[in-house]
C-alpha cells in the first residue's frame, strides 16, 4: 500500500472520538504538503481519486482496518515512547523502520512528522491529560479492533520499548495500563516481555516462562498451555492487516512453537 493512500485514503475508525481528535491535529498539515510527494510514484491525486472511487466495499474495510492500525500504533507508541520521560532515539528509529517496510521512505518521514506532532500535543497539554486521552483511545480501540489485532498492537509497543535494550519500570506500567484499557491483560505484558528475554535463549526455564506455566506443570498442562499461546498468536488472525503485519506474529509464533519443542524433548512428550 502506498503512503498516500494511508494518508489520504479511508481512514476508518479513527475519524471519530478521541483518536479522531488527534488524528485532526496530527494529520492535519499533512493533507496540506505530504501527499504531493508519496503519491509521485505513479500516481497524481486525480488518477489516485479516479482509482479510490473504483473501490470495493471489501477494499475500504481492508483499508481503513489497516489504517486504523497503523494511527492507533503511532498514538499509543507516543505515549510509551515518553513513558520513562525519555525519547530514546532507538525507539524512534523502530517506528521509522517499521513504516518504512511498510510504506515506504516518504511514510516513514510523515510518520515521524506524526510522532512529533503527538509529542507536542502531549507537551502542550500535559501528561496527566494526555495520559486520560490514551486511555480513551484504548477504549475506543477496544471497542472497534478485534482481540488478535490488539493483541499484536501490544506486541509491537512492547517491541518499541525494547528497542534501546532496557524496559524500564515506568514503560512496564506504561504498557500494562494500555493492555487493560484495551481489554487485554498485565499477563499479556508479561508474556509478551518473556517472549522477546527468551526467544535468543536455549534455557528450559525461560521456555515455560514463555508458555506461562512452571516447570513442575503436568504434561497435560503443559499440551494445554501451548494450545491457547498458539491459538491467541496465531499469524493468520492478523493477516487482514497486511503481510508486514502477519511476518510479525509469524516470528512469534515461531518462539513459541521452538519454546514448546525445548519443553517437549525434555520431558520425552
Amino acid at each position: 500500500m502506498a503512503a498516500g493512500k494511508w494518508i489520504g485514503g479511508f481512514l476508518g475508525f479513527i475519524t471519530a472520538g478521541p483518536l479522531g481528535a488527534l488524528a485532526g491535529f496530527a494529520l492535519g498539515s499533512l493533507f496540506d504538503h505530504g501527499l504531493d510527494e508519496v503519491n509521485k510514484e505513479g500516481y497524481n491525486n486525480r488518477e489516485y481519486s479516479n482509482a479510490y472511487e473504483a473501490y470495493s466495499g471489501q477494499r475500504r474495510n481492508y483499508e481503513g482496518e489497516r489504517n486504523s492500525f497503523m494511527f492507533s500504533l503511532l498514538v499509543l507508541s507516543s505515549y510509551i515512547i515518553n513513558a520513562d520521560g525519555k525519547i530514546m532515539h532507538s525507539e524512534m528509529e523502530l517506528v521509522r523502520n517499521f513504516l518504512r517496510q511498510n510504506f515506504g521512505e516518504a511514510a516513514k518521514q510523515q510518520g515521524e512528522e506524526i510522532l512529533l506532532k503527538l509529542f507536542e500535543q502531549q507537551k502542550r497539554i500535559g501528561m496527566q491529560q494526555y495520559r486520560s486521552v490514551i486511555q480513551d483511545s484504548c477504549h475506543q480501540i477496544r471497542s472497534n479492533m478485534m482481540y488478535e489485532q490488539r493483541l499484536q498492537l501490544l506486541n509491537f509497543l512492547v517491541m518499541i520499548a525494547q528497542a534501546d535494550g532496557v524496559v524500564t519500570q515506568a514503560e512496564i506500567q506504561a504498557l500494562k495500563e494500555v493492555a487493560i484499557h484495551m481489554g487485554l491483560s498485565a499477563e499479556d505484558v508479561d508474556q509478551m516481555l518473556n517472549l522477546a528475554s527468551g526467544s535468543s535463549s536455549d534455557s528450559l526455564a525461560d521456555a515455560y516462562r514463555i508458555l506461562g506455566i512452571s516447570p513442575e506443570a503436568s504434561n497435560d498442562e503443559v499440551k494445554a498451555a501451548y494450545r491457547k499461546m498458539a491459538l491467541k498468536h496465531h499469524p493468520d488472525k492478523v493477516a487482514a492487516l497486511g503481510e508486514d503485519v502477519r511476518r510479525a506474529a509469524e516470528k512469534k509464533f515461531q518462539e513459541i512453537n521452538d519454546a514448546k519443542e525445548r519443553i517437549f524433548k525434555a520431558r520425552g512428550i
